[in-house]
């Protein structure tokens, strides 16, 4: 799991589908140079898990961390990469089970209040919120704060340039996840300067009174 600081520290998260690991290491170059150490590699497809090692192997100071992670194999798959943290959409006894057994931090995933307490009674201080828009976004997460003030979250889904800032403000969102930050269709184009545009124009808000 991990205190709600390991994730307020870096208040955007990059979220990125690689279709081609072959464009792994340069994107996180490219993140990393622009101050966003954590980035998270989606196990949506057959590049993802090479995408992590070799980002593990050859820019070690990001902290490369694994999405999609919905039950043992995906886990261990991930840890083996080399990947520092994982990120689940939802969160069954199983699911948590298995976050649990690789020791890594991770955030499992809650859309409901029942969702939410049964990550509270497993112990855990900080949850992903997803599809955060689709589920209630801000009103949700304000209408929540007061019946679990203990946990705070990482809203991930629907969250773009014109919204992210306003979950930032909200004293239990640690931080969000975010796929605009490196889009799919510039990581294949390899249009590096763009992405660099993006990444440093989050970076700088954030460090502007965020």
């Amino acid at each position: 799991m991990s205190a709600p600081d390991y994730w307020r520290s870096q208040p955007v998260i990059p979220v990125v589908v690689i279709n081609d690991s072959a464009n792994a290491v340069q994107l996180a170059r490219t993140l990393v140079d622009a101050g966003l150490l954590k980035i998270e590699i989606t196990l949506r497809t057959e590049a993802a898990l090479k995408s992590i090692e070799l980002i593990a192997n050859e820019v070690p100071e990001a902290i490369v961390g694994a999405g999609t992670v919905v039950n043992e194999k995906t886990a261990q798959s991930a840890l083996n990469a080399g990947a520092k943290y994982l990120v689940s959409p939802g969160a069954t006894p199983s699911v948590l089970a298995s976050l649990d057994a690789t020791k890594l931090p991770y955030l499992p995933g809650a859309a409901t209040v029942s969702e939410a307490l049964l990550l509270v009674e497993h112990g855990i201080s900080t949850a992903k919120f997803f599809p955060a828009v689709e589920s209630g976004g801000i009103a949700w997460l304000k209408a929540v704060s007061s019946v679990i003030p203990q946990l705070s979250f990482c809203p991930t889904g629907g969250i773009s340039p014109s919204n992210y800032q306003d979950f930032l403000a909200l004293p239990n969102v640690a931080c969000v996840g975010g796929s605009w930050v490196a889009p799919s269709k510039l990581i294949a184009e390899q249009n590096w300067t763009e992405i660099s545009k993006l990444s440093n124009a989050v970076f700088n808000n954030e460090n502007n009174g965020k």
